[in-house]
């Protein structure tokens, strides 16, 4: 595919809606209308664990796009490219805890056949018995409804397929990793 020409369909104040044209290798002309975040396009995701107890920390947030409740991971927009202080401050925020990052993934593709996002995976240990841990407190933003969510490693898959009945919607991530038990 090879870009011809790119024009701004809306612009919001976050958001930018973008219609794209291609030619494809048959020349024949492809639009594509894509969003696209302004100023920021890069997310960090906080894969929390509790040590020694071995619980992953995930959040209940409300999210306007679909009117629902979602379970997922802490997350935040990384506005100063310093993911790994970044990550930390949005675990802090929305969990209250405060952790160590144990490990770092690439830059990766978010939605990349709707957005220019990217996100970045961050793995960290939290300490349950440091002081800080052992009472946390959120310190949310106005427009945040945030609810911690502990649940123990061994059944992840069983706490998501039960929340879903419920009606609450999972994030992808937290399927990808913990409920697929069979490659085909």
């Amino acid at each position: 595919m090879k870009k011809v020409s790119e024009k701004i369909v809306f612009n919001g104040n976050w958001l930018s809606i973008i219609e794209t044209e291609h030619i494809n290798k048959q020349g024949q002309r492809v639009i594509w209308e894509t969003v696209q975040r302004k100023n920021i396009r890069n997310i960090v995701v906080v894969l929390a664990q509790l040590i020694p107890s071995n619980r992953y920390v995930l959040i209940k947030q409300f999210r306007p796009a679909i009117n629902k409740t979602v379970l997922g991971f802490p997350a935040g927009l990384n506005p100063d490219n310093d993911i790994e202080s970044q990550a930390l401050k949005e675990l802090h925020e929305e969990t209250g805890y405060y952790g160590k990052i144990t490990e770092v993934s690439p830059e990766l593709a978010l939605s990349p056949a709707m957005t220019n996002e990217t996100v970045i995976v961050c793995h960290a240990t939290i300490d349950e018995t440091d002081p800080r841990n052992l009472d946390p407190q959120q310190d949310l933003e106005p427009e945040e409804q945030i609810e911690v969510v502990l649940v123990n490693s061994n059944n992840v898959r069983e706490f998501l397929i039960d929340q879903q009945a419920l009606g609450i919607e999972i994030g992808v991530g937290l399927w990808y990793l913990f409920a697929i038990n069979t490659i085909v």
